[in-house]
């Protein structure tokens, strides 16, 4: 339990996947420009990251990784599938993702509208995919590693933070960018040009949380 809450700390502050990796920055950009919108797809994307990661775990142990599928049968012990992992994990990306348009789309259709082509871009954003790599990364790392995935649990704390510091983060840009319709900015950095520049200290502040031992 104690690790699962060290994951799921570390993977909203110091292993932020927009602020540490910068995943996800298309859409990251692209919709922060309210708060409304911003926490909308962040929900949708800590949706996804929670209900995609844990089952991509599954494929990674229970059928993809070398000896998965012992449980089968002895004949399978030696079989590796790893290589169908991008296609799977797509798969089950773009299913979930299908999922939640639908769900927007039927309780929500001015937050459906609002965002637009980037509620399907989900399954194609990087920090999804990116989480599901991370995982299937981190299931073969020792136990003593504090990154290390060791069971559902830890998978599920790992998904969840990596949701929320994504959440947080298009929120908080968002939130700034309100404020920053006020402010006299100069000419030419008014649109990409000053989000740039706030992104950058945004992610050095978060810098701060990687030296802490969680």
């Amino acid at each position: 339990m104690e690790h699962a809450l060290s994951l799921f700390v570390r993977s909203i502050f110091a292993d932020n996947m927009i602020f540490a990796f910068f995943l996800g920055m298309c859409s990251y950009l692209a919709v922060s420009k309210n708060v409304k919108t911003s926490l909308g797809l962040g929900v949708a994307v800590t949706f996804v990251l929670l209900i995609t990661l844990p089952v991509n775990y599954l494929l990674e142990t229970k059928v993809l990784s070398k000896g998965a599928l012992a449980w089968l049968d002895e004949s399978f012990a030696t079989l590796d599938l790893s290589y169908l992992s991008f296609i799977l994990f797509i798969a089950v990306i773009a299913a979930i993702v299908q999922l939640v348009e639908m769900v927007v789309e039927k309780f929500s259709p001015s937050l459906y509208a609002s965002l637009g082509i980037f509620l399907p871009l989900i399954a194609v954003n990087c920090a999804i995919m990116g989480g599901a790599l991370f995982m299937q990364q981190r299931v073969g790392l020792p136990a003593s590693d504090p990154k290390a995935l060791t069971s559902m649990l830890d998978v599920v704390a790992y998904a969840l933070g990596s949701g929320i510091g994504w959440l947080l983060a298009i929120v908080g840009l968002a939130a700034i960018r309100e404020k920053m319709q006020y402010s006299n900015v100069p000419a030419p950095l008014r649109g990409l040009g000053i989000t740039f520049i706030i992104v950058g200290l945004m992610a050095m502040a978060f810098l701060c949380f990687s030296g802490l031992d969680i």
